[in-house]
């Protein structure tokens, strides 16, 4: 038992570690970002089709209500994937996935909206904890500032994510989890087909690599490493594991990006992490 408890543990870890590649990955790419999702969600269209078929995991939506909300979700997963790409070239990786890393709190905020769920006032103490961590990030506030519009960017991005997280909620344990990923990256590639043809797309060639690498490491097999995890950990666990994904991005983008992280970024990313762990612990205790 002990051996598979650990065996969970680092799938769930080297889960955790792929998706975090979507940072460094994001800001080396040499293309713009809508065109980077594009090709990011089509190439996992295929990967991810293709392990349903080998999994015989079930591909039928089951209801004519749920598609809105699927449409809906991609829309939003989109928006999501972007958004956090626009930060991350304007800013850093390590600001980039800091900002993003806002989303549990703002889930908290959220779900009172969403589903039947009394509101709690500890999530405004949390709320405000993240604030004084973005101040941290970066204390000088210019709307011309690349760091502050790396920010907002992954603040919105974080928005988009966590609107799209209530939106699907209620669908995973209807479905399997891959299959989710495949209907929502098929979207997204529908949505975002567009700018193939006016957006500048001559590097791909050059970029294909790494391309490939988003979309098969980070996106189909980090994904869908987590969703297989997940089987075995409550989500508040898991979230508690994934909080080091910008950790390991920073890190990633030491050595490959030569970004050094600044004291600011080391004390204000250490307090919205703190958030997300406290956040996590307290949804496993209720």
């Amino acid at each position: 038992m002990k051996q598979n408890h650990s065996n969970h543990l680092f799938q769930l870890v080297l889960a955790t570690f792929f998706i975090s590649t979507s940072g460094v990955l994001g800001r080396y790419i040499a293309m713009p970002s809508e065109v980077i999702i594009w090709f990011r969600s089509a190439f996992a269209v295929v990967f991810l089709y293709a392990f349903c078929k080998y999994r015989k995991i079930d591909l039928r939506i089951k209801s004519l209500k749920h598609y809105l909300p699927f449409i809906i979700g991609g829309i939003f997963m989109a928006a999501h994937w972007v958004t956090y790409f626009y930060a991350l070239k304007l800013s850093n990786v390590a600001i980039g996935m800091l900002s993003l890393y806002t989303f549990p709190v703002m889930l908290a905020f959220l779900e009172p909206l969403f589903l039947k769920v009394k509101f709690n006032p500890m999530h405004i103490v949390l709320g405000i904890l993240v604030l004084i961590g973005l101040y941290i990030l970066s204390p000088e506030f210019s709307l011309e500032s690349s760091s502050i519009q790396g920010i907002l960017f992954g603040l919105l991005s974080a928005l988009c994510y966590s609107i799209r997280i209530l939106i699907l909620k209620q669908y995973v344990t209807q479905y399997n989890g891959v299959m989710l990923m495949l209907y929502q990256t098929i979207i997204i590639s529908i949505c975002l087909f567009p700018v193939l043809f006016f957006m500048d797309i001559s590097g791909f060639e050059s970029q294909f690599p790494y391309i490939l690498m988003l979309a098969l490491l980070t996106t189909a097999i980090g994904h869908s490493l987590m969703v297989h995890s997940l089987q075995f950990f409550s989500a508040s666990t898991a979230s508690i594991i994934s909080s080091v994904q910008p950790i390991f991005g920073i890190i990633l983008a030491f050595f490959f990006l030569n970004e050094v992280p600044t004291l600011n970024t080391v004390f204000g990313g250490s307090l919205i992490l703190t958030t997300v762990v406290i956040e996590s612990i307290r949804s496993k205790k209720k």
